[in-house]
């Protein structure tokens, strides 16, 4: 690997970039920690309602992802913005507009109102946000490749992205915490109807919050014009120059390493979501604890999360992706295991630290593994970032929905069964998920990720690069890989 090549980057504006995606992050940790427990248990959903909602959320993002890749690498509407920054504020805009009402009472309904015409209500806001939430994130991830090329800075702003992801889930669990218990309504400590302005306040708390992040993003970030080529002019370029050959969207399709890199990333992402929906049940329903649980356990995964965080880039650059996400997996792995002990009751803060360590490895080497791979083809390295997504968002609403029609209970409250219930799903969906991962791994032991006809990967040695200049001059070489992606050929 070439450690050699300089940062590009000034330290402020790393960051300004990494905290691009808090409102989004606020916001989805709500969605997956608390939406299927408001609906169910403060709304009086039932469990099949709930998890469709759930499924409309997912499978709209997983739609819009792709699309909204492909729209931003083929156009600038931006006049001149940035594309890539256009697309994020358009998200933004429709995050903040929808968000608070999901979490929200229905207006104009009552105690007699039917689930279905609840569901009708909240369907429109559910999808204008997971349109604004699939823009303002890949926009965001596009971005990131665009920013530099260098291996060890990607997988540095991959690593303080995620970090402002840990905070933002943190910061969620701690606001949440704090509400429920100044306000105990439920004597028994579980959740119900009179829980509804805790909810409220919290939603209009994170939106508040992310809005400031994404006025700083928005300042502090510069994308470069779209259509700059490295080339000066002359009729040479230097040996250890980069050298590419412009993909189009339907040539990723065609990679292997492409399909395999998405299985990869789409496992990390089943990991972490499915256990981030359903261990605020298992935590009340099958440890039978107080609702203040939902918010101090969470809080302990993301604290977790957070000190990996820190490290991961050491692993990666001294273990490999691979190694690093092997690693990972199996963490998550035992953590699965953990929680399905019977009567864990105190010592589930252990597999609880797994889990966040294990997840925060898994979701930052993926995001590296994609960086990787795009290289240095970022014409439509949104359209990547949206087919990644894609399967992330299709599996984890397909996932879920099967979970809820699973139930034992088919109303609103909860029985006896319920208690296996959780600890099977939480244990063996997310187990599976790593068990996956690893075998997909396994395939991409002999693969160098990244490189392939036309490309010259960040590590490629000078005689791999005087091969490629060879039987042409170096002029009509750069010509004919870096012609506008629009005139191209795959």
């Amino acid at each position: 690997m070439n450690t050699d090549e300089p940062k590009t980057l000034p330290l402020i504006r790393r960051y300004t970039y990494g905290v691009g995606h808090v409102l989004n992050d606020l916001c989805a940790s709500m969605w997956f920690s608390y939406l299927l427990l408001y609906f169910h248990q403060v709304l009086n959903f039932n469990n099949a309602i709930a998890g469709y909602l759930m499924f409309l959320g997912q499978v709209t993002d997983g739609i819009c992802t792709p699309l909204v890749g492909y729209e931003s690498d083929r156009e600038d509407i931006s006049c001149r913005y940035g594309k890539r920054k256009t697309w994020h504020l358009i998200g933004t805009l429709c995050v903040t507009g929808s968000f608070v009402f999901i979490f929200n009472e229905c207006i104009g309904c009552h105690d007699g109102t039917s689930s279905m015409v609840m569901f009708i209500y909240y369907a429109p806001f559910i999808v204008i946000f997971q349109f604004g939430w699939a823009s303002t994130q890949i926009a965001h991830l596009a971005l990131l490749p665009d920013l530099t090329s260098n291996k060890s800075e990607r997988t540095e702003l991959n690593a303080i992205r995620y970090a402002f992801t840990i905070i933002s889930n943190i910061l969620v669990y701690v606001i949440c915490w704090v509400l429920i218990d100044a306000v105990m309504v439920s004597k028994n400590g579980n959740l119900s109807p009179a829980d509804k302005p805790q909810f409220m306040q919290l939603s209009f708390i994170v939106v508040g919050i992310g809005l400031v992040f994404a006025f700083i993003f928005h300042i502090g970030t510069k994308e470069k014009p779209s259509g700059v080529h490295g080339y000066s002019g002359g009729d040479s370029i230097q040996v250890n120059s980069p050298i590419k050959k412009p993909m189009k969207w339907r040539c990723w399709l065609k990679q292997s390493q492409f399909h395999q890199v998405a299985l990869v990333y789409m496992c990390a992402r089943l990991m972490v979501n499915i256990s981030q929906v359903y261990i605020p049940m298992y935590l009340l329903e099958s440890l039978k604890l107080n609702k203040d649980s939902i918010a101090i356990i969470p809080l302990v995964v993301y604290v977790s999360s957070f000190v990996a965080s820190t490290f991961v880039k050491f692993l990666n650059d001294h273990l490999g992706r691979k190694i690093t996400y092997g690693l990972g997996a199996l963490l998550v792995l035992g953590a699965c295991i953990g929680f399905y002990i019977q009567n864990i009751g105190k010592y589930v803060y252990i597999p609880t630290v797994l889990l966040g360590i294990g997840g925060s490895t898994v979701l930052v080497t993926s995001l590296s593994m994609t960086a990787d791979l795009i290289n240095l083809n970022t014409e439509n390295c949104a359209f990547v970032y949206g087919a990644m997504s894609f399967t992330d968002k299709l599996s984890n609403g397909i996932a879920i929905a099967v979970i809820q029609q699973m139930h034992p209970c088919k109303t609103s409250a909860c029985c006896a069964k319920c208690a296996w219930f959780y600890r099977d799903i939480l244990s063996f969906v997310p187990g599976a998920a790593a068990v996956l991962s690893l075998l997909v791994l396994l395939t991409l032991i002999p693969v160098n990720i990244g490189k392939r006809d036309g490309v010259t990967p960040d590590d490629v040695t000078d005689d791999e690069r005087k091969a490629l200049l060879s039987g042409t001059t170096n002029k009509e070489l750069y010509d004919s890989y870096n012609q506008p992606a629009s005139n191209a050929t795959a």
